[in-house]
């Protein structure tokens, strides 16, 4: 888990970086390991906290740019697929053992289309400086969180809502509907949030913005890209097929350069996966619970 944060319009605004640098630190508990905040003139601050899973090196670290300077990036996620995507883009190019950078290079090469590559969860922006262009991101699910604000000529975007609060540029204002659908449900439906015109970048959609324009579009969704082979499999090979998706989803997810383990609720899910887990893995499977006296 990373915090990424930035704010696109910097005319106006008293020393950015600081402004950035508030951002990150009220999204600290998010990444421990190093914090990063870069500006582009008066056109973009971006900020980053790390938690470190894959490269543990500084030069991971983020704000990450490429190398050639034309590409920035704050990226939170994790690309399951990275290697094989790093093999096609060509090992030598590469100068860190990242998947950051790997999201960065296949962005520069294939433009929004890199999304369909990407098989993992990720909340990511991309500044083009040649292009003087943000280019934000969201995986199919939402698993990773991104909110935006826009006013005032600017935008604003942060893995919370306490970092964009915090900027003291987002009025905090009650949105009543929203504040009335927590009432009825304990949650507040996307896109709204209980803070007026502060709402969630939905899952599988981008966000370009450029010139103080702002264009959104949705790369996925479960409906048009639902695979219907199975509506005329027969019901064995339908159990078979889910339990071999299963375990490749949860192989896949294994990948870290830092010790991991699991959650176990207690329930058919979790107990599942780490089921799969303990036969993929070639060590035992660390797992923890949660319990209550009474």
């Amino acid at each position: 888990m990373c915090g990424i944060a930035g704010i696109v319009g910097l005319r106006g605004i008293e020393a950015p970086e600081a402004l950035a640098k508030r951002m990150t630190d009220a999204l600290a508990h998010r990444g421990p390991d190093a914090e990063g905040v870069w500006r582009d003139g008066d056109h973009v601050a971006l900020g980053h906290r790390r938690l470190s899973i894959i490269d543990l090196s500084p030069e991971s670290n983020q704000p990450f740019h490429s190398t050639d300077g034309r590409y920035v990036i704050v990226y939170n996620g994790e690309l399951y697929n990275y290697r094989e995507l790093k093999a096609e883009l060509g090992e030598g190019a590469f100068r860190t053992a990242s998947d950051t950078e790997v999201v960065l290079a296949a962005y520069a090469r294939l433009g929004p289309a890199c999304l369909d590559r990407f098989k993992g969860m990720f909340a990511f922006a991309l500044w083009d400086r040649q292009q003087r262009e943000l280019f934000i991101a969201r995986d199919r699910l939402g698993i990773k969180p991104l909110y935006v604000w826009q006013g005032d000529g600017r935008l604003l975007f942060a893995s919370e809502l306490r970092a964009l609060l915090a900027t003291g540029l987002v009025p905090r204002k009650l949105d009543h509907d929203a504040l009335g659908d927590y009432l009825r449900y304990q949650t507040v439906h996307a896109p709204a949030t209980l803070v007026k015109d502060l709402r969630m970048l939905m899952p599988g959609h981008w966000m370009k913005v450029k010139d103080g324009r702002v264009e959104e579009k949705c790369w996925w969704d479960p409906v048009t890209k639902a695979d219907r082979s199975a509506a005329v499999l027969p019901l064995e090979e339908v159990k078979k097929q889910v339990r071999a998706r299963l375990r490749n989803a949860v192989e896949r997810r294994l990948v870290s350069d830092v010790p991991f383990g699991a959650f176990l609720s207690g329930g058919i899910d979790s107990s599942a996966i780490v089921g799969l887990m303990a036969e993929v893995s070639g060590s035992p499977v660390h797992t923890f619970s949660v319990g209550f006296d009474e």
